[in-house]
């Protein structure tokens, strides 16, 4: 009996150890994660002005936003698959959209193009708790993984919902602001009637050549379309948008 009490002791404290040595594995990789971060961030503030642009940037783990084998090029500034031949916005486009949103606290956002959640993630950072987000996807198993990833990385404030995201989301709208993180053929009429009226939407147009759009609802529910410089985004899939191939 004791013998085997002795071999039960030991496998215990092998396992304590194991669960140890896996576990300062982890804090070093954060730590290291967190160094590219900061590197990356650093690079972003030579074209971006607005300073809480940077700080929510800085907030969001960018590596628990993508699947396991992108982990590593995480905090590079590019593009990244998530599957199903779709992509997350490389870094600074992520920035240049929130800077032309003009992102305050209290904003209720509409997303167009959930991906991993990581551009949701982002946005939720700028509007805190008291604003929300609400990001559309049509592709089930990115709502899952975005969904996964939101919950792991604690952000309340981001509700993901499959959808047809050509056609907005009327449940919620009006909306203060309208993200959309893939290109479509022209402005969808869904998304600016659910736009507030001072409201501000961002949306990449165009097909084989693409420009990037700051669309603004004045108060009287004039609008007014500024163009922001070529651009490539994966397309818009849906009712509103190009047909799927």
């Amino acid at each position: 009996m004791q013998e085997r009490n002795g071999k039960v002791q030991f496998s215990v404290i092998c396992e304590e150890g194991r669960g140890e040595r896996i576990h300062k594995k982890e804090n070093e990789e954060e730590k290291e994660f967190e160094k590219l971060r900061k590197l990356l961030v650093e690079g972003l503030e030579a074209n971006i002005l607005k300073e809480k642009v940077l700080e929510a940037m800085l907030r969001v783990p960018r590596h628990k936003f993508v699947p396991e084998y992108e982990k590593r090029a995480a905090y590079v500034d590019r593009p990244l698959e998530i599957g199903h031949g779709q992509t997350i916005s490389a870094p600074h486009m992520v920035a240049i959209m929130c800077e032309i949103l003009e992102l305050s606290e209290g904003h209720k956002v509409l997303e167009i193009g959930a991906g991993s959640g990581y551009n949701a993630a982002v946005m939720g950072e700028l509007v805190g708790k008291s604003g929300h987000v609400y990001t559309v996807e049509r592709i089930e198993s990115l709502v899952n993984f975005a969904k996964m990833n939101l919950k792991k990385t604690g952000y309340e404030n981001v509700t993901v919902i499959h959808e047809d995201g050509s056609m907005g989301y009327s449940n919620f709208a009006p909306y203060d602001r309208i993200a959309v993180t893939c290109a479509a053929p022209y402005i969808p009429e869904p998304l600016l009637e659910q736009l507030k009226p001072g409201g501000i939407m961002v949306i990449p147009v165009g097909s084989y050549t693409q420009e990037l759009f700051r669309v603004k609802k004045d108060i009287k529910g004039h609008i007014h379309k500024n163009r922001k410089g070529g651009v490539i985004f994966v397309p818009l899939i849906g009712k509103y948008g190009f047909r799927k191939s």
